[in-house]
């Protein structure tokens, strides 16, 4: 049995993993509502062919989700951010 848990979400979108029993979640999944823009293209190089998505998401919701993404992951230091309970940690209790 699974569930969804939530990691982002806004008025056009969500960012969420499918929480199982007995397992880690390995993928992450995001839903657009009326995204802006869209498209199925099909890559092709050197003999192999491949399948592209291409969605338009508004800068605000992108921050938002990446922001959101580090959090939930704790990869401030990765890339530079807070490591403890400072502002922006998932650890802190003012958010």
């Amino acid at each position: 049995m699974s569930t969804k848990a939530s990691i982002s979400s806004g008025p056009n979108y969500y960012l969420y993993y499918q929480e199982l029993l007995s397992a880690q979640p390995e993928s992450v999944f995001l839903e657009l509502n009326h995204p802006r823009e869209y498209r199925f293209e099909r890559e092709t190089f050197q003999g192999k062919s491949w399948d592209v998505l291409v969605v338009e998401i508004p800068s605000e919701d992108m921050d938002k989700i990446a922001i959101d993404w580090i959090k939930k992951r704790k990869l401030q230091g990765a890339v530079g951010g807070p490591e403890g309970a400072e502002w922006g940690s998932p650890d802190c209790p003012w958010e």
